[in-house]
Order: C-alpha cells, then structure tokens, then sequence
C-alpha cells in the first residue's frame, strides 16, 4: 500500500499486466510496424536498423530521428505519415514535407549490438553520418532525445556542414 512512494504501483502494475495479456493486440502492432519501409545496412562493424520514409514531393527536407533510452524508433511513427505526406494529415498545400529516417542505435531494438567497447556519442554520430550519406542525404535536419539528443548534438559537432538544424529534447 506504498501508492507510488516506492516504485510501481502495485495495483497499476498487476491491472497493466492483464491488460498486455489478455485485451492488447499485440499482432495487430507487428502489422502496423510491418507497414513500414524499415532496413538494415552494417556500418562500422554494426548492423544499423532504420525506418527510412520518403516523402512523395520532390525536394522534402531529409529529418533524421535519433532516440533516447530506453526507446527506440517507436517514439516517432505516429508522427511519420504527416512529416512526409503533410496534406494527407489534414496539412495545407504549404506545409513543408519532409523524408524522415527513424533509426534505432547500435545496442536498441533492431540494431546490432557492439562486441566491442568504443561506441560513444561521437563514434554513433559518425555512424549516422555515413548512414544518411549512404541514403544520399547531403544535409539534413537531425532531432535526438535523451540519450539521442547527445548523439545528435555529437552529430552536429562532427559534421555541421551537414547539418540543417538541430533539435533537442534532454
């Protein structure tokens, strides 16, 4: 009866628990992912996953999505769609569109997991670099939080000629 004090509301937890087992689709979410244009590339010895959604306008800004811990490319698929088809999500004609790579970092999700220590800020960022080189991304805008926002700002700091901008949510 500690509520909230001490962790874990117990009575959430266990209503939470029945709830994942018994009434959530999860199946339904393995489709809603599937949907996704998502690949994988290995990149200084680590296979980096990624959703990679282009926009059906010509000359859409690339964005490039860099999560915190413990998420992972999840936290943006909601907002996918009217990034990169703004008039299909109620947008006006002048919104601007946007190609958007969503990654998951070497260790998260579907990423290959490092083998070796080494993999800080700066070398992820390199990693992302030659990521979005590879898609043919010359510049772009990049956003991180958490954990992502030190790749990201890593990201800027190593390859500003790159860089569009840089949003940071810490």
């Amino acid at each position: 009866n500690s509520g909230w004090d001490y962790g874990t509301n117990l009575s959430y937890l266990k209503e939470l628990i029945a709830y994942w087992r018994t009434k959530y689709d999860w199946r339904e979410q393995e489709r809603q992912l599937n949907k996704m244009p998502q690949f994988k590339t290995t990149i200084d010895g680590i296979e980096m996953h990624f959703v990679h959604q282009k926009s059906s306008r010509p000359n859409a800004t690339p964005l490039v999505f860099i999560h915190g811990w413990p998420g992972s490319f999840l936290e943006v698929t909601k907002i996918i769609g009217p990034l990169t088809e703004p008039m299909a999500h109620g947008g006006r004609t002048d919104d601007p569109a946007f190609d958007v790579v969503a990654i998951s970092l070497p260790g998260y999700g579907f990423s290959g997991k490092p083998t070796e220590p080494g993999y800080s800020n700066r070398r992820i960022a390199g990693i992302i670099a030659q990521l979005m080189a590879r898609l043919g991304y010359t510049r772009y805008g990049a956003q991180g939080g958490d954990w992502g926002s030190a790749v990201t700002t890593a990201l800027g700091a190593r390859h500003p000629e790159r860089m569009i901008g840089l949003h940071l949510t810490m």
